[in-house]
């Protein structure tokens, strides 16, 4: 659940779905985000639809590929997109896009990695905290944020 309403808030819990607890922290942050007290979530459309954002969202940061050969994608992205490298190793490649960049994972299976969204005030210990009260699962590592879209392609929330 990306976005929440009080009302489905309460139907979510009569339905069984979500704890008393989850009640009470989805309703807090639903709360503190209307109020606009600064924490995470704001409307995100206009004030009828009641619709709450999880995070403000400034730019997307980063896009991450798994690929099948690290040194003939990094020479296909430098020279069809101009991309430039800024660090590679031996499973992982980074190359620059403006203020941007691409990040190439070595794979067996190529496709998406995950791809990153800068958001304002970044701590990873508040993100975690909005994407439980949102009903999302926070996967951390190391000092990065990651979670599911509803079709398992991992998000990753970052400084802005």
């Amino acid at each position: 659940m990306s976005s929440f309403t009080a009302e489905r808030i309460m139907s979510e819990f009569e339905a069984g779905r979500i704890s008393r607890r989850e009640v009470v922290g989805r309703l807090m942050a639903l709360g503190a985000a209307a109020a606009g007290l600064g924490l995470p979530g704001r409307a995100a459309r206009g004030a009828d639809d009641g619709i709450i954002a999880t995070f403000e969202a400034q730019r997307i940061d980063h896009l991450a590929l798994n690929v099948t050969d690290i040194g003939r994608s990094r020479d296909w992205y430098m020279r069809h997109l101009g991309l430039g490298l800024m660090r590679e190793g031996r499973t992982s490649c980074f190359l620059s896009c403006g203020d941007d960049f691409l990040a190439l994972f070595k794979s067996d299976r190529p496709g998406m990695h995950h791809y990153s969204y800068q958001i304002p005030n970044y701590n990873q210990r508040d993100a975690a905290a909005s994407l439980r009260a949102a009903g999302l699962t926070p996967k951390l590592r190391g000092s990065r944020t990651y979670f599911d879209d509803p079709d398992g392609i991992e998000v990753q929330v970052a400084s802005g």
